[in-house]
């Protein structure tokens, strides 16, 4: 990407960026979408907190697509072309495609060039002579895939339970538009956390260390940098709390005392206790994650887990016509 194209692409993010933030610190209950979390300093911190030990997802989502290899790739088939919807590192794209059988293409997709180029790296460095193919796009809209994979398979991979961050309506229009992106035929495999004790959850997303608190509290220093706020992060707290009737865990950054935030010219007041919610993280029984992949066009195939079910890894396979499900690129 030019400089001129980079220039472009970060003032529109940041524009973007400053629009989410005062529509959501306007409504009624404070939001802001868990997206802003990862700049280069969110990423840093996410994949510090995948490697803690009250996080259990990663690593057992590893295990699975380590352990089920043989099974997945026996499922797969050969000559798919693995369209990963954000890559993050590219580790777990480079641990799917080494137990595929001769995989034709991996095509990461992300909104962050900085993000795509290490993830494409990675995995070109591991796998030399696959073709690697970065797309530059929001993946939960439509894009276009390259022409270079031609007529192979298309495997879309959205692993990490990155699914239970939408809710349930968005969940199912992020997955119609997959379906959509890749094509007639084509195929998912996705990763979905299960509900399990409160207990293991909440740690989780509240670690003993803080690494997740100084996530979710580095969003507002992103909002300081980028959008000319001035939050002052020792006025607010990490929470995580389960909200048992919609099945999911929550965080949120909590006012520590009245106060007024100024932001892209307006004052937004909180106060003591209010909180900023930023981000959900939805839990599946597998019957829930079945009828949402029904609903969006998918028929769940195989489903792989952990001996203890904290994990879930599904096959989905495209069972509905494409038609109504237009690409917006």
């Amino acid at each position: 990407m030019s400089g001129a194209l980079a220039r472009d692409a970060a003032e529109a993010q940041r524009a973007a960026l400053v629009a989410d933030a005062v529509a959501g610190l306007s409504a009624p209950r404070k939001t802001l979408p868990c997206k802003w979390l990862y700049d280069a300093e969110g990423a840093r911190l996410f994949e510090a907190i995948t490697r803690l030990p009250e996080y259990y997802p990663t690593r057992t989502e590893t295990k699975i697509l380590t352990e089920q290899a043989e099974a997945i790739a026996a499922a797969i088939g050969p000559g798919a072309a693995v369209v990963e919807f954000g890559p993050g590192d590219g580790a777990k794209a480079e641990l799917l495609l080494a137990g595929l059988h001769a995989p034709a293409a991996y095509v990461p997709v992300d909104i962050a060039p900085e993000w795509l180029e290490a993830a494409a790296s990675r995995v070109a460095s591991a796998r030399p002579g696959l073709p690697v193919l970065p797309v530059v796009a929001d993946f939960t809209q439509g894009f276009a895939l390259p022409k270079r994979i031609g007529a192979a398979p298309r495997l879309g991979f959205f692993p990490g339970s990155t699914i239970g961050n939408f809710e349930p309506a968005e969940a199912t229009a992020f997955l119609r538009r997959a379906h959509a992106s890749l094509g007639a035929g084509s195929r998912m495999l996705l990763g979905a956390d299960l509900v399990k004790e409160v207990a293991a959850l909440t740690a989780a997303y509240d670690d003993a260390a803080g690494v997740t608190a100084a996530f979710d509290l580095n969003l507002l220093h992103r909002l300081n940098r980028e959008a000319g706020a001035d939050f002052d992060l020792t006025g607010f707290a990490h929470r995580a709390v389960w909200n048992p009737a919609l099945e999911r865990v929550e965080m949120h950054l909590a006012s520590l005392r009245p106060q007024v935030v100024r932001l892209a010219g307006r004052n937004f007041r909180f106060a003591e206790g209010e909180t900023i919610h930023t981000e959900s993280s939805h839990k599946y029984r597998p019957e829930g994650l079945e009828a949402l992949a029904r609903a969006a066009g998918w028929r769940a195939a195989r489903m792989w887990s952990d001996p203890r079910r904290l994990f879930s890894v599904w096959l989905l396979e495209g069972w509905a016509p494409l038609a109504g499900a237009a690409m917006r690129c």
